[in-house]
C-alpha cells in the first residue's frame, strides 16, 4: 500500500465537483452539484479518518488551473511511479491509467484472479443455492490462503465464468472453435487461436486440454497465442501451459492489444471475453437546446483531487466514434437527447436542473480495438463475450460501475473518479451499436447471442447440471452476451 489505509479509502470515495472552461462560462452555468472536501488541515484529518462535507457554496474555481496544467496521455502517466496532480487528461486516458498504468494500475498492482484448486462436482450438488455456499467458502479459503502468507484488507479479488465453470466452459469454446475449424479451414490451414487478456491462463490450458483429448490431428495443427498487457500475468500464463504440457503451443506477447505492430496474414480465430468491460470509455455530454457534443476532461489538482471539465472541441477519436455511430447503426440506442427537445426545455427550467445532459460514455477503445482487427489480423474471427447490463451503475448512459473490495466485501461508489488502482471500472456493452460498428469497420459478417443460448448449443450441460435440475453456467450470467464472426 502507498498510503495508510483508512486514507486511501476514503481518499477514493469523495465526490468530486464539476467545471467548464473559462470560454464556456459565458455561456453555460457551472453544474450545480453537492461535492465532499476536506477541511484546510487535510493531510492530519486524512490520517486520523475526519471527512467533511463541503457545501457548493465553498466551491473553487479551478478554470485559472485548467488552463495552466498540461494535458497528457495515459502513455504520459505510464512512465511516472506515482499517481499524477496538476495535470489534465481525457477520461479514457484517465481509466486506461486508473485501470493499466504498471506502477499502480488495478490490473498491473492490486487485482487477483480467483481461481478453485479443482473443478466444482455440479452433478453432486443438489440446486444452485448449494452453489452459492460453495462458492462463498471457496472465496474464503482462497482469502484466508493469502492473507495467511500477507494479509491484505483492500485486496481487489475477482472472478470470471472461465474460472467458476472450468474447464467446462473452457471446453464449450473449444469445441465452437474445433467445429467451424475443421468446416472451413482444415486441412489446408493451422489452428491458429489468439486471446487477449487470458488472465490466469485457464481458458488457454482448458481449451488445449480438449483438443489434444479429442483431436489429436488438430492438437498438432493447433498454435495459441497470448496477448496479454500484465507481465506477471504473463509469466504466470507461461508456468500454467508448462504445467500441462502445452509449451511448446504457446506464443505469449506482453504488450498492450493497442500497441500490437505483428501483422498476421492466416486465418485465425481471436478470443475477447470478458475484456470489453474494461476497455476505456470518453466521456460526452451534450447541451440540451443546442445539442452540442462536450467531451469530458478530467483535472488532477495539487491534491491529486479530480474535477471534471468538458469542451466543446471533440478530439479526433471521440469525433470519429460519434461520426462512424451516426452512420453504421441501424436501429435505436439509448441516447441523453433521447427524449423530445421540448421536454429537455421544461426540464431545465427546474430548479437545480443541470446545463447539460447526464454522461454518455462511449466505447472509443473498443473502436480502437476494432482498427486492430483489421489492421492486424484481416483473416480474423472474432468470439467475443462480455456483460450487455450492469447493475449498480454511476450515473449515465452506458455508464460503468466503479467498485472496491474493503474487508472482504464489495464497495460501490457513484462517480467514476477514483483513487487509481484501487478501484474497478467497467462497463456494460451495447451489442447492437458494437455489432454494426464492427462489421462496418471490419467488413465481417456476424452473429449476437446470448451467453446461455451458446452454452446450450456447445457446452456438455449435463456437467454442470445440479440434483434438482438447475444449472448454474445457465441460470448465471443473464445479463452477459456473446459476438461472433465468420
Amino acid at each position: 500500500m502507498d498510503s495508510p489505509l483508512v486514507s486511501s479509502l476514503f481518499r477514493s470515495l469523495r465526490h468530486h465537483r464539476s467545471c467548464l472552461t473559462r470560454s464556456q462560462l459565458q455561456h453555460i452555468r457551472a453544474p450545480r452539484r453537492t461535492i465532499v472536501s476536506l477541511r484546510p488541515d487535510a493531510k492530519r484529518a486524512a490520517k486520523e479518518g475526519e471527512w467533511f462535507a463541503k457545501t457548493p457554496f465553498l466551491n473553487n474555481d479551478m478554470s485559472e488551473e485548467f488552463q495552466r496544467y498540461p494535458m497528457v496521455t495515459a502513455a504520459d502517466l505510464a512512465r511516472r511511479i506515482e499517481r499524477p496532480k496538476r495535470v489534465k487528461m481525457l477520461v479514457r486516458d484517465y481509466v486506461d491509467d486508473a485501470l493499466y498504468n504498471p506502477h499502480y494500475g488495478y490490473f498491473s498492482k492490486h487485482a487477483v484472479i480467483f481461481e478453485t484448486e479443482r473443478p466444482f462436482d455440479f452433478t453432486s450438488m443438489k440446486d444452485e443455492m448449494e452453489f452459492h455456499h460453495k462458492l462463498a467458502e471457496e472465496y474464503t479459503r482462497f482469502e484466508d490462503k493469502l492473507d495467511a502468507v500477507e494479509f491484505n484488507p483492500i485486496r481487489q479479488l475477482w472472478h470470471t465464468p472461465t474460472e467458476l465453470f472450468k474447464p467446462y466452459y473452457g471446453e464449450a469454446i473449444a469445441r465452437y472453435l474445433v467445429t467451424n475449424y475443421k468446416l472451413s479451414l482444415y486441412p489446408y490451414n493451422d489452428l491458429i487461436i489468439y486471446e487477449m487478456g487470458a488472465g490466469n491462463g485457464s481458458m488457454m490450458v482448458n481449451i488445449l486440454d480438449y483438443i489434444r483429448r479429442s483431436d489429436p490431428d488438430v492438437y498438432a495443427r493447433t498454435k495459441y497465442k497470448v496477448i496479454e498487457i500484465s507481465t506477471a500475468l504473463a509469466t504466470l500464463q507461461k508456468k500454467r501451459a508448462a504445467s500441462h504440457n502445452h509449451l511448446d503451443k504457446i506464443e505469449i506477447v506482453n504488450k498492450s492489444v493497442f500497441d500490437y505492430d505483428l501483422y498476421d496474414p492466416s486465418p485465425c480465430f481471436f478470443l475477447a471475453l470478458e475484456v470489453f468491460d474494461n476497455f476505456a470509455h470518453d466521456m460526452i455530454r451534450y447541451d440540451p437546446e443546442t445539442e452540442t457534443p462536450y467531451q469530458g476532461i478530467v483535472l488532477c489538482d495539487q491534491d491529486g483531487d479530480f474535477h471534471d471539465f468538458y469542451v466543446p472541441q471533440l478530439d479526433p477519436i471521440a469525433e470519429r466514434f460519434l461520426r462512424v455511430r451516426q452512420h453504421v447503426v441501424r436501429g435505436a440506442y439509448n441516447h441523453p437527447l433521447g427524449t423530445p427537445k421540448l421536454l429537455r426545455k421544461m426540464r431545465g427550467m427546474l430548479p437545480g436542473a443541470s446545463n447539460l445532459t447526464i454522461p454518455e460514455y462511449i466505447p472509443t477503445k473498443a473502436m480502437l480495438f476494432f482498427d486492430v482487427l483489421r489492421e492486424y489480423f484481416p483473416a480474423h474471427r472474432l468470439v467475443m463475450s462480455d456483460f450487455s447490463s450492469l447493475p449498480d451503475s454511476v450515473q449515465g448512459v452506458n455508464a460503468p460501475v466503479v467498485q472496491t473490495r474493503f474487508e472482504r466485501e464489495t464497495v460501490p461508489v457513484t462517480t467514476p473518479f477514483v483513487q487509481q488502482g484501487y478501484f474497478d471500472i467497467l462497463f456494460p456493452t451495447d451489442f447492437e451499436v458494437m455489432d454494426d460498428m464492427y462489421k462496418a469497420l471490419t467488413g465481417k459478417l456476424t452473429r449476437v447471442m446470448q451467453h446461455e443460448d451458446f452454452m446450450q448449443r456447445w457446452a456438455y450441460l449435463e456437467e454442470t447440471e445440479t440434483r434438482c435440475g438447475e444449472n448454474p453456467m445457465l441460470g448465471w450470467y443473464k445479463n452477459v452476451a456473446m459476438l461472433s464472426s465468420v
